[in-house]
């Protein structure tokens, strides 16, 4: 619930840390002005950790825009602009992402706060500290009819993790330095994710004539740490029973994952976003190999430990609903993603007792998942392989390829595609994001622009044509403002692919419905995505040959650029169908010798 500040601090000492003396309001009121309550509202968003703020254009916001520049001139905090507040709500998350430290958002008020609500429901599932500064009018003006005045308080609901309505003329120091304090995690029990500060000003919202910004001071830029990590564990104890366990990093499992399985020889099932698909005991196309370690096998699966949050394929969604399959999820502190005592998996806290529950795999139980792994794998290179057209499993297998520094992925084809064909390396090539917290399609070149940006590295971008043209306006950078190293790769089948491999693409395979399915479901669309790219400055090319992806990705990252894949969806259905049986093939030739 919100939390309302409607009556001035007593606390209105000067503000020593910003230099900036409380004025009083123009009614000769005891309370801040504007710009002074702004000025100690950006002092304690920066001593709080907040490197960088996203500020969408707006009047009632003013002061708070008027301060943030003073603090920039400062070399204090980076700020961006951007002219659409769902852009700049994922900007900002992709800024906190890459960054791990909060990263704050300005919108003035009415429907400017609503275009947040995206990026704030995708940081309450994943996690992310980002702090929405909301502007609102001062009380005297809600109710009335004042222009863009609506009920900005609690706005976000059960979203938030904090919300706190600063009324007009208060100091805002306690409740924004409880905000951040609630958006990294600080409070027990409750884990990191959105605040929202809604900031009420009373005019003037301009600063005082005479004032001016302080002489421009060079920021000093630290790059945060964003390199692929590997953890090492010691080996697994011998007095450990014998199982035929699993290990299953779902997104965001992180490198302790792998460190797990090796120490325990166990197979390793890593989704890409997992930070874990890599190492000796990755399974590649593991979501093609569940069936032949199901309750039939001659050596099915008993137990799974599970890291992260599993969210791509439903073999897997199968295997943790087995009822002759144990499951334990470790959780050393706690998550967003699930509500306690929805989920069936037995959650375990530290490494001893996921040691326990796991037990140790024998040296056939490992080898057999390795080599079935590595057959499955050789059976659907060679399909690939065997066709020169680009289609969504021979790019996800490329982006992966060729990816350095950072890597988002794009909901939707896009990550499933990587998740099938990626081939797991002996040591991680790049740090993978993906908005999996809901799974949206929304934001998704803002959020890499935010990451790009935060990590400063070379960052690529995986991404469908739906989802490339939902975020179009995330291209959008105005003059002077900073430019990442951003490579978008946009796999454009001219429309929406992945409902093709679910139940709607068996209904228009059967005609009576494949008009509606392609219209409502493949969205079809013809848009010229090289003008677009020109529109917004932003260099493009066109392949359509995976020998043609390749050479392009094989090329340096340098300022931003599109490569656009042209492929076919009509026939991926077919696709999956051929790389399914020759899998099959493969490992059931494999598993009867």
């Amino acid at each position: 619930m919100v939390t309302s500040l409607n009556e001035p601090s007593p606390d209105t000492t000067p503000d020593t840390d910003s230099g900036t003396t409380p004025d009083a309001t123009p009614d000769g009121g005891a309370g801040l002005s504007a710009l002074a309550a702004a000025r100690i509202a950006v002092g304690v968003l920066v001593d709080g950790g907040v490197q960088h703020v996203v500020v969408s254009p707006g009047s009632r916001s003013a002061p708070m825009a008027y301060a943030l520049a003073e603090a920039s001139a400062e070399g204090r905090v980076d700020l961006l602009v951007r002219i659409d507040e769902r852009s700049a709500g994922f900007t900002a998350l992709g800024l906190a992402l890459a960054t791990g430290s909060p990263a704050a958002v300005l919108t003035t008020s009415g429907t400017a706060v609503g275009n947040l609500m995206p990026a704030v429901m995708e940081a309450n599932h994943a996690a992310v500290p980002l702090v929405v500064l909301s502007a609102d009018r001062p009380d005297e003006l809600r109710g009335t009819g004042a222009n863009q005045t609506t009920v900005q308080p609690d706005l976000f609901g059960e979203q938030v993790r904090f919300a706190v309505d600063i009324a007009a003329g208060t100091d805002p120091r306690r409740a924004i330095q409880t905000g951040l304090s609630a958006a990294t995690g600080a409070f027990p029990d409750l884990p990191p994710g959105p605040v929202q500060l809604n900031l009420a000003f009373r005019d003037p919202l301009v600063p005082s004539k005479g004032e001016e910004l302080p002489p421009a001071a060079e920021r000093q830029r630290y790059r945060i740490g964003t390199e692929p990590l590997i953890m090492n564990l010691p080996p697994a104890s011998t007095d450990l029973p014998e199982r035929r366990t699993v290990v299953l990093a779902g997104h965001d499992a992180g490198p302790v994952a792998e460190a797990f399985a090796r120490a325990h020889g166990l197979p390793l099932l890593a989704e890409p976003s997992s930070n874990a698909r890599f190492g000796p005991n990755a399974v590649g196309p593991y979501r093609l190999l569940l069936e032949h370690f199901g309750p039939g096998a001659d050596m099915p699966i008993e137990r799974v430990v599970l890291f992260g949050r599993p969210t791509l394929s439903r073999p897997v969604a199968a295997l943790l609903a087995r009822a002759d399959v144990q499951a334990a999820l470790y959780q050393p502190v706690p998550v967003a993603w699930y509500e306690p005592g929805r989920r069936t998996e037995l959650p375990l806290e530290n490494l001893g007792d996921l040691a326990g529950f796991a037990g140790r795999g024998t040296t056939e139980w490992l080898d057999t998942w390795l080599l079935a792994g590595s057959a499955a794998q050789h059976a659907l290179d060679g399909i690939l392989s065997a066709e020169a057209p680009a289609s969504g499993p021979a790019v996800g297998s490329l982006v992966w390829k060729h990816a350095r520094g950072q890597l988002l992925l794009g909901s939707s084809n896009g990550i499933r595609d990587v998740d099938l064909a990626g081939l797991p390396a002996p040591e991680p090539a790049a740090t993978v994001y993906a908005n999996r917290g809901l799974a949206g399609i929304d934001g998704t070149i803002s959020t890499a622009t935010g990451i790009a940006i935060g990590g400063r590295q070379d960052t690529t971008v995986l991404l469908g044509d739906v989802t490339f043209l939902h975020d179009v306006g995330g291209l959008l950078l105005g003059a002077g403002e900073e430019q990442p190293s951003l490579r978008i790769v946009v796999l454009n089948d001219a429309g929406g692919a992945i409902f093709d491999l679910l139940e709607h693409g068996a209904v228009r395979e059967a005609g009576t419905y494949g008009d509606a399915v392609e219209r409502l479901f493949g969205t079809p669309h013809s848009v010229d995505i090289a003008a677009l790219a020109a529109a917004y400055g932003v260099g493009h090319c066109s392949v359509s040959t995976t020998a043609a992806l390749a050479e392009a990705l094989a090329q340096p990252v340098e300022g931003r650029s599109i490569i656009e894949v042209r492929t076919d969806r009509h026939s991926l259905r077919q696709l999956h169908t051929r790389i399914k049986d020759a899998v099959a093939a493969a490992v059931g030739g494999v598993l009867t010798r």
